[in-house]
């Protein structure tokens, strides 16, 4: 006797949260986690593969669709009616042929169209980087491809969705590289793999070369020396010099940010478990306060490390005096909205965003806000401010960026009205500042978005001036090379595009293998040396030398 089918309430509340997640709700994933009752439940630390509920979805609409069409012993395919999860099925059969004694066509071998073209057009399996996505893979997925070519493409699963702009078709044959074989030298890509989850967030310190710290969803963070050069042995697997592994006890504590000091001597640390963390390079704890009642999502020290400041879903913001361990206040400006993101413009002064649709800028003096910003119609997700401190820069859902001048930000007369920059066609995942402007040339600033396209503007004239179409996922991560030669985006195809900023052209590629998300990029620079940190899907770390990458040297 086969074993009985078992469905429980608590089982569905783990898959609707993992759908919340993978969809970048995190309001409604904290509401169904907080009113199930979840931190309880013996599933939440189960690993919930991403998509999960809509392929069940999928597989209950295709059991349907076979219940309502087998005839006796054969499967009719000539019904003309789609099938939909919230609609009645009316089942519309087409006039047999005749060609088959009146009998409807024999599909008992169900192949080819019969199979694939009924089955339910799932939304993007992506979501918000930091933010989260789920998928385990399979060990056979480890081969991967570097390329000076445009990297294979995966066909998006969500075939029916109507794309920005066209996208190439996928080769019908995917071609696979070992690392540093095509467009690269031996030791151009190397991974860094001890991390058992996704790994979320990466950050090299900005004092000491080849020093990392990476963090993933289990709220473990390692330490990691990295060697660099042309006569590091490139063979030997790097292991991580330390692990830190016991920062909580709760179900969920993925860890959302990572961010050292200017001098490299402290690094904060965000998690889900509402704890800011604060370790020295050494991984001994420097400080830690449990202020928030909800995750952390941001943190970052001032220009001069003096002060810290967080952003929280408890809606609140926070700044921590770091010399004196201690909180120096709580800011609820965004009402009874989640705050999202917090940008250092002094240091003394910073901005927040939120689910409130609005900017606050914060004097660490002043009782209430210097300037609300308003103007966007969806929720911020990033705030960004320019090498020389006088433009804010912010990227929001409603799909559009803007460039606001707070050069005045200390007086009492309002901001000029902001730069809009509008393109894209979905919500915007993160916003960058190119770090270097040449003489008479307007600042840069690039976006990346769900529409799968990154954009590179002219946060000047707010014109685009060009439109990144190589990805057929989710852009999850942007950012510039410290020197502003190079453009590089990763998203949820498990590609890595890096663009040559001046002429606008891709000059180098690289294929993380399928169903592999880039999450988060750092690219880091000490002298002559320079490194990109890649925060992937696939439970590890991938550090990429362009020093060994011919297309991306110097002419």
């Amino acid at each position: 006797m086969p074993a009985p089918l078992l469905i429980t309430a608590d089982q569905v509340n783990c898959l609707i949260h993992a759908y919340f997640l993978d969809s970048g709700f995190q309001h409604s994933a904290f509401a169904i986690r907080m009113e199930g009752r979840l931190d309880q439940s013996p599933h939440i630390k189960k690993h919930i593969p991403r998509g999960e509920l809509i392929e069940l979805l999928s597989k209950a609409l295709l059991y349907s669709e076979v219940e309502a069409h087998w005839k006796g012993d054969e499967l009719s395919t000539n019904c003309s009616v789609p099938f939909s999860l919230l609609d009645p099925h009316a089942c519309s059969l087409q006039p047999l042929s005749s060609t088959n004694n009146g009998r409807e066509p024999s599909a008992t071998k169900v192949n080819g169209d019969t199979a694939g073209k009924r089955k339910a057009t799932t939304p993007s399996e992506d979501a918000r980087a930091e933010k989260r996505a789920r998928k385990e893979q399979d060990e056979k997925d480890a081969q991967m491809n570097v390329d000076g070519a445009p990297a294979p493409k995966p066909k998006p699963k969500d075939a029916k969705s109507d794309p920005p702009q066209a996208l190439p078709e996928p080769p019908a044959k995917k071609l696979k590289h070992k690392p540093s074989v095509v467009g690269a030298r031996p030791g151009a890509v190397r991974f860094l793999q001890a991390h058992k989850t996704e790994v979320f967030v990466v950050a090299w310190n900005p004092a000491t070369k080849g020093q990392l710290v990476s963090g993933s969803r289990d709220a473990v963070v390692n330490y990691w020396a990295v060697p660099s050069g042309p006569n590091n042995d490139y063979t030997t697997p790097i292991q991580p010099t330390l692990t830190l592994s016991d920062f909580t006890l709760e179900s969920q504590a993925d860890l959302t940010a990572l961010n050292w000091n200017h001098d490299g001597s402290l690094v904060a640390i965000g998690s889900y478990d509402s704890i800011l963390r604060i370790c020295t390079p050494n991984g001994e704890t420097y400080f830690k306060d449990s202020h928030h009642k909800g995750p952390i999502f941001a943190a970052q020290f001032s220009p001069s490390g003096q002060w810290i400041a967080t952003a929280s879903l408890d809606c609140t913001s926070c700044v921590w005096d770091v010399k004196q361990k201690r909180i120096h206040r709580q800011y609820r400006n965004h009402g009874d909205a989640c705050c999202l993101d917090v940008e250092w413009l002094d240091d003394s002064t910073f901005a927040s965003c939120g689910a409130d649709k609005v900017i606050h800028i914060v004097s660490l003096t002043a009782a209430g806000p210097l300037h609300t910003l308003e103007g966007h119609e969806g929720e911020i997700n990033s705030v960004k401010c320019n090498p020389s401190r006088t433009r804010l820069a912010s990227c929001a859902d409603d799909g559009t960026a803007r460039i606001w001048n707070i050069e005045n930000v200390h007086s009492e007369k309002a901001l000029p009205a902001p730069v809009i920059l509008n393109g894209h066609s979905q919500c915007l995942t993160s916003i960058e500042w190119c770090p270097v402007t040449g003489p008479g040339e307007h600042e840069l600033v690039a976006t990346a978005s769900f529409d799968a396209t990154a954009r590179l503007w002219d946060a000047v004239t707010g014109n685009c001036t060009k439109v990144f179409v190589d990805h057929t996922k989710h852009v999850y991560a942007v950012t510039f090379s410290p020197d502003g030669r190079h453009l590089v985006t990763g998203g949820g195809d498990g590609s890595l595009m890096v663009y040559e900023v001046k002429s606008k052209e891709k000059k180098w590629s690289w294929y993380t293998g399928e169903k592999s998300g880039i999450f988060e990029i750092d690219w880091q620079s000490w002298g002559n040396t320079s490194l990109i940190a890649l925060a992937l899907e696939r439970q590890m770390v991938a550090i990429v030398d362009p020093g060994k990458v011919p297309a991306l040297q110097s002419s």
